[in-house]
């Protein structure tokens, strides 16, 4: 369904266990940013009414997951500790290139938007199944069907805004850059680390 060229190894679920309060700050976090993406798609393509609709109610959306993984930090007696460095989205933005027209910049932001949330799909989906904590699983397949609908938005407004065809392409070569970016990640406590 997602497309995604590299699995996670399983056994970054055994990391995961073993740094809960690290997993748990790093994803709130990406909760937070992707409300803060939401918010930049509005201000930078404000003429694309749909796009503005639908981010709009993205903005609650990951803002209100952002309350529910803080609130699972405060439940554990934990605390919600900094913003850690991104490194898979620092690589994943490299792909394309900078600059091109108004509708290529849109493009491209709504398919790494795509590929985040399928990638973030992709693990919750993975904690859900294997951790050892049922609360915590549970929690995450919850999560899971919300990141599967984000990602099928972005990509179905990727393909609405250019050009069909292109777009395939791109998505395409992005998913194997990806793999590669994944190849060297997954040693770490973060959603997508």
């Amino acid at each position: 369904m997602l497309g995604l060229k590299l699995p996670t190894d399983p056994r970054w679920v055994n990391i995961v266990e073993k740094n809960i309060e690290d997993i748990l700050t790093d994803h709130a976090w990406c909760e937070q940013k992707a409300a803060s993406t939401a918010i930049s798609l509005i201000v930078t393509f404000p003429e694309y009414n749909e796009l503005v609709q639908e981010m709009t109610a993205l903005v609650k959306e990951e803002i209100s997951h952002f309350k529910l993984v803080h609130d699972k930090i405060v439940e554990r007696d934990l605390i919600l500790g900094r913003e850690r460095r991104d490194d898979y989205v620092i690589e994943l933005m490299k792909f394309f290139p900078k600059g091109g027209s108004r509708s290529t910049q849109l493009v491209h932001r709504l398919l790494y938007a795509a590929l985040i949330e399928a990638r973030s799909c992709e693990r919750f989906l993975l904690l859900s199944k294997e951790l050892q904590d049922p609360e915590l699983a549970e929690f995450y397949r919850k999560l899971m069907v919300s990141e599967a609908n984000h990602y099928t938005m972005f990509l179905g407004f990727a393909r609405q805004y250019g050009d069909k065809e292109e777009v395939n392409k791109k998505w395409d070569e992005l998913l194997k850059y990806e793999a590669e970016i994944m190849s060297q990640l997954g040693k770490t406590s973060q959603v997508h680390g």
